[in-house]
């Protein structure tokens, strides 16, 4: 897989380039495991815009992925690598011995006709194979991991992320994420050997408006912009004075830390994600 960059016949062609998606399956998801999701285009239960900036988008059908990976020692063969329009990575068809279809995220170097295994016992060390974290040998790259048991996956599930198990402690698996967090995650807990594939997704250019309109991102504005009411920046005569960056509900932006300091998980982390801002 690799980056398609369009010849620049237009001046929005000059800017664009694509995922060479060729190598992917054009075929129609499995009946039984597609469902319709309502599109609140950002909005919360009462209907008020909580996550600003999101509407408009093509319509999308939602494929159920099997996060939990509980079907234990029965081999799976990957039988389709497909397109998925609700996340980065893509995902494959998996058809297991008993006939059952299941979706998994396609981890990065698995192909069409390997064969797959989840198990609490034992199982090879290979991409693709999911184990227990107590199961999983130090140095490992793993991906779809749980936070808690039989909960299904909760991280690294994103196009070209995987965390690495450092080692363990009592109960314990140390594991280092992307964010270079090191933190505990229960031993009994899954995870499947390998990276999440697609990973030069973040290379991709849009090139122009429309095609973030398609994927429902709108426009952008400046609080600066804006009226008073409808942001701290809003307001005053000519353009507006330099004000603290904040939220549009006055809360302050660009490194003020919003993780609550009572959280139950903080004892489980071991060392912080080393910031950007110095």
């Amino acid at each position: 897989m690799g980056i398609k960059k369009l010849k620049p016949y237009t001046s929005t062609t000059r800017y664009q380039s694509y995922y060479d998606y060729s190598y992917l399956d054009k075929v129609e998801p499995k009946k039984n495991l597609i469902k319709v999701l309502k599109y609140k285009a950002g909005r919360n239960s009462s209907g008020r815009i909580t996550v600003w900036h999101k509407g408009g988008r093509h319509k999308r059908i939602y494929r159920i992925i099997d996060f939990k990976r509980d079907k234990f020692d029965v081999p799976g063969t990957i039988q389709t690598i497909e397109y998925d329009p609700y996340r980065s990575a893509n995902i494959s068809l998996v058809k297991y011995a008993d006939g059952e279809y299941r979706y998994i995220i396609t981890p990065e170097g698995i192909n069409k006709g390997d064969t797959i295994i989840s198990s609490k016992v034992q199982a090879p060390i290979k991409i693709g194979n999911a184990l227990p974290l107590e199961k999983i040998p130090p140095g490992t790259n793993v991906h779809n991991i749980e936070l808690v048991p039989g909960k299904g996956a909760q991280l690294c599930r994103a196009a070209g992320t995987y965390a690495t198990v450092s080692g363990f402690d009592d109960k314990y698996a140390i594991i280092k994420l992307p964010s270079t967090e090191l933190r505990k995650v229960l031993k009994t807990c899954m995870a499947t050997i390998g990276e999440v594939g697609a990973k030069d997704h973040n290379l991709i250019s849009y090139g122009k408006a429309g095609r973030k309109r398609w994927k429902g991102i709108r426009p952008t504005v400046r609080g600066v912009a804006m009226n008073p009411i409808d942001h701290p920046h809003g307001g005053g005569e000519g353009r507006g004075k330099g004000n603290h960056p904040s939220t549009p509900w006055g809360l302050p932006t660009l490194g003020y830390k919003t993780r609550k300091k009572r959280k139950k998980s903080n004892n489980l982390i071991i060392e912080r994600r080393k910031s950007k801002k110095t």
